[in-house]
């Protein structure tokens, strides 16, 4: 039962999409209550659903049928623009991809939430987090001149600067060599530990399922696994 403790609730979330073959069950009456400050690994197959469950949790899509609520406020009855106004506030992401804006510099990236947030002394904190990531001496290059490491680095920074209640990571060394994804993850888990960020990790990383509180296991859409490592 949620409670105060409970910052992200998922109710009965289906997710039904049309093709020429009929409807197609992409996720099937998925539930979960994930705690303030809890690490949440999602796994599964290809196919089985994470990524759909993670729009969905995040207000990046619409359920067919359930319900999200972040912090209280249910995300699912807010239009487009109102979910969005809750993300700014609460949420961070770290994609596999980076979503880095090729045309700014990794300050410019870090910054944009914060500009976009009216912060205070947003110069100083977007270099600080980039400070926090070690990449002191790339505030100025372009993400074509960052490695996929450094790629990623500036992404966690940008995710943490505003300080979000709730931080998705979408197979965030899915692009990155096993060395560079390690320290990554190493970086992500630390950040987010010094931040009592609550964290949901989509991953086919075992090791990185491992690290954290509890995984939840899709397959086919539906949820067959809600435990601790």
């Amino acid at each position: 039962m949620a409670d105060e403790n409970s910052l992200l609730v998922a109710q009965s979330l289906t997710k039904k999409v049309t093709s020429p073959e009929g409807d197609l069950t992409i996720l099937d009456d998925v539930s979960l209550d994930i705690r303030r400050g809890e690490t949440v690994a999602i796994v599964g197959p290809s196919g089985a659903g994470k990524s759909t469950l993670l729009a969905l949790l995040a207000g990046l899509d619409e359920p067919t049928s359930g319900s999200v609520h972040l912090d209280g406020v249910e995300m699912t009855a807010l239009d487009e623009d109102g979910r969005a106004a809750l993300r700014n506030r609460q949420v961070g992401f770290v994609f596999q991809s980076f979503h880095l804006l090729p045309s700014l510099t990794a300050l410019e990236n870090v910054l944009l939430p914060l500009e976009l947030s009216a912060t205070d002394d947003p110069e100083r904190i977007a270099r600080d987090a980039l400070h926090r990531v070690d990449l002191d001496a790339r505030i100025h290059h372009y993400p074509r001149q960052l490695s996929g490491g450094e790629k990623q680095r500036v992404a966690i920074a940008r995710a943490f600067v505003t300080s979000p209640a709730l931080l998705f990571a979408d197979e965030p060394t899915g692009n990155l060599d096993n060395k560079t994804g390690t320290h990554v993850l190493d970086l992500l888990f630390d950040l987010n530990a010094a931040s009592a960020t609550t964290l949901v990790l989509v991953t086919h990383d075992l090791g990185a399922a491992q690290r954290c509180h509890r995984i939840v296991e899709l397959a086919s859409g539906r949820l067959v696994r809600d435990a601790t490592p």
